[in-house]
């Protein structure tokens, strides 16, 4: 399935009238506080967030999963899928793969197709949490960090391997999660388990591409409840420092612990050029991977704000991180959430871009907290849904992505084409 240029520019015609209105009157008062609206609006069309391969089913609990209906079956359906979001909101210009989950059979066929959606392909994942049915070692007790080398080894070729993969894909960034640690006191020896993991990745790291960069994330718990080995920011921060120039730090909104101030985080990052990539989801109270801004908008706004204030620093030498969403949709069809994940990240992107930083600069220098913040939650407060209708229309893409999904009967239409107990693969 596709979606045509003609239908999008029906669904605009209607909407035209009223969005003019609601942008003229905003980039008017916009302007009059000396903001240039266009070059805002440029940068809000050139934001793209990737989409993983495996947030286009349904997700599910320990408890159980309610598949829904009409998922893709298949890499080449997920691509599909993301070609869909993308002619949308024409933000999901990205794929991010997790191996072995979408290994493809044929490497130029994927690119081709992929192309032909305006896709391409974003950090590569590797996968040493789950056992495969092929391989001859269990990663019940870890894989990089293991106490046995052949299982460690086997790991590390693993992600040697999705290299590869990335290499033919175009792919640039491999990204790498452990859910390594330990279940009860006295299981592991700390010191022990970090220099495997050290020792792995460094093998690992002598394999990356010189045009690469590699993403270390951390995460407090879960699947182990006592201690996992890349458990913060400073550790990933550590490893990433130990292995070189191309290693970075990369942050997911669900993996804190509770009250973690993130956004202080992501500025400590910046300020020292390692924070290399992003996993935007949403939490009550753990790694729930809630849609973005579902629960937590305004922390997702100051995350922004420190994210804007380093990406616009001249003196800063950090990349423009990879972003990307890691959610998991148990009670929505995916695409709907992920087309209201895009738009909460732009928002928050749009409301720290209308930031007066001069003005707050000042404000911080003079030690005026109310004075500071008035000026942050002003722009918290202001309604920038017309700025990113505008960007879309500029980019053709649909003033209400959401609205013509829904006009459109696209998971019907899905259905239709797969089948009510089509279920993602990867899950």
């Amino acid at each position: 399935m596709k979606i045509e240029k003609y239908q999008i520019d029906q669904h605009n015609y209607l909407y035209e009238k009223q969005h003019e209105r609601k942008f003229n009157f905003l980039a008017e008062t916009l302007e009059q506080e000396g903001i240039n609206v266009n070059t805002i609006v440029t940068k809000l069309a050139d934001l793209q967030i990737a989409i993983p391969s495996w947030a286009l089913g349904t997700g599910g609990t320990r408890f159980g999963r309610f598949s829904g209906a009409g998922e893709p079956r298949s890499l080449e359906e997920k691509i599909e899928d993301i070609g869909l979001l993308h002619a949308l909101n024409r933000s999901s210009g990205a794929i991010s793969l997790h191996i072995p989950w979408d290994i493809p059979e044929n490497t130029d066929a994927i690119k081709s197709l992929a192309s032909s959606y305006d896709i391409v392909f974003d950090a590569v994942n590797s996968n040493t949490f789950q056992d495969q049915k092929t391989q001859n070692y269990s990663y019940k007790f870890g894989s990089l960090s293991h106490s046995q080398k052949e299982v460690r080894q086997q790991a590390v070729n693993h992600n040697i391997e999705v290299i590869k993969y990335g290499e033919m894909l175009g792919s640039k960034a491999l990204t790498v999660w452990l859910s390594d640690g330990s279940c009860f006191p006295a299981q592991q020896n700390f010191k022990k388990a970090l220099q495997r993991t050290l020792d792995s990745l460094q093998e690992i790291y002598a394999c990356l591409p010189t045009d690469w960069q590699i993403f270390i994330e951390y995460k407090p718990y879960e699947p182990n409840f006592y201690s996992t080995v890349i458990q913060d920011w400073g550790t990933s921060f550590l490893l990433a420092n130990k292995l070189g120039h191309q290693a970075y730090t990369l942050v997911d909104l669900g993996h804190h612990l509770p009250n973690t101030n993130i956004e202080q985080i992501v500025a400590t990052l910046m300020m020292e050029g390692k924070l290399g990539g992003f996993h935007f989801n949403d939490s009550k109270y753990g790694d729930d991977d809630l849609t973005v801004g579902s629960i937590k908008p305004y922390q997702l706004f100051l995350i922004f704000n420190e994210l804007v204030e380093g990406m616009e620093d001249k003196n800063t030498q950090n990349p423009v991180p990879a972003w990307m969403i890691d959610a998991s949709h148990n009670v929505k069809d995916p695409l709907e959430d992920l087309l209201q994940s895009v738009e909460a990240i732009k928002i928050a992107y749009a409301q720290a871009l209308i930031i007066n930083r001069e003005m707050l600069w000042e404000a911080q220098d003079n030690n005026d907290a109310v004075k500071a913040q008035e000026i942050v939650q002003s722009a918290f407060r202001t309604d920038v849904r017309p700025l990113l209708a505008e960007a879309r229309k500029r980019s053709s893409a649909a003033l209400s992505p959401l609205d013509l999904f829904r006009k459109l009967e696209v998971r019907k239409r899905l259905v239709t084409e797969r089948g009510k107990l089509a279920i993602a693969t990867g899950l």
